[in-house]
């Protein structure tokens, strides 16, 4: 079923305008053109990943933003750029982008499929996968993002030593997308199975937050472009 058009979505989406990109394809090879001149990093606070100035991050599913914006705080010498499908999640990220007043985010209406379209071979040094659909049933493997026909596309975008964190809280997923990235030549930094059991680890999501306060495990890995 489609999901109902938010009230006032294009006056307010309007109002973003300038963290919204509506072709993202002529920014492919100079998207970190984009970052402020004069930008600094700022040091991350415990539990943040150190970041490098001058490095492009991507975020296939943002969903309505929180761990794009908190994680662009905390590194402005990162260019992060958001790809959301859905305009009624986006909008709330574009947001709270705007209310933080970030020059280091920006956001791309539109699917995953077309990454190669919008971003040039070896220019992209991360890329997050946060609580993406699992797709349960067999037939709509092709679908998840952590399917080897995405990961075909990370490859061509990620530089060498580039590196994909996902996390989810469905364990199925999470061990079909194991193989996946083995299968696609990733190698495994980190694997945890209940990132949060000692406390709060690093930046969440508003689906992660949730899930935490329920005592659910939340299941990370990180791997990285040999």
């Amino acid at each position: 079923m489609r999901m109902r058009k938010k009230p006032n979505l294009t006056s307010r989406m309007e109002k973003c305008a300038h963290l919204l990109v509506d072709e993202p394809g002529v920014f492919r090879g100079r998207w970190l053109s984009i970052l402020p001149e004069h930008s600094q990093t700022v040091l991350p606070e415990p539990g943040y990943d150190e970041f490098k100035y001058g490095e492009l991050h991507i975020e296939p599913g943002c969903g309505k933003g929180r761990f794009t914006v908190e994680t662009a705080k905390a590194g402005s010498g990162i260019l992060f750029a958001a790809l959301e499908k859905s305009a009624n999640a986006m909008v709330i990220a574009l947001e709270r982008a705007a209310a933080e007043g970030l020059q280091n985010v920006k956001f791309i209406n539109a699917l995953a499929d077309n990454l190669t379209e919008y971003f040039a071979p070896d220019e992209v040094s991360r890329i997050y996968l946060n609580f993406c659909d699992p797709w349960p049933s067999n037939r709509h493997a092709k679908r998840r993002l952590t399917n080897r026909r995405f990961l075909e596309l990370y490859l061509q975008v990620l530089r060498p030593g580039g590196e994909i964190h996902f996390k989810t809280d469905n364990l199925p997923l999470f061990e079909f997308s194991l193989k996946e990235f083995e299968y696609c030549g990733f190698e495994a930094l980190e694997i945890s199975r209940n990132l949060h059991k000692y406390g709060p680890a690093g930046v969440m999501t508003d689906y992660e937050l949730k899930f935490y306060s329920q005592g659910l495990p939340i299941f990370k890995c990180v791997t990285r472009k040999r």
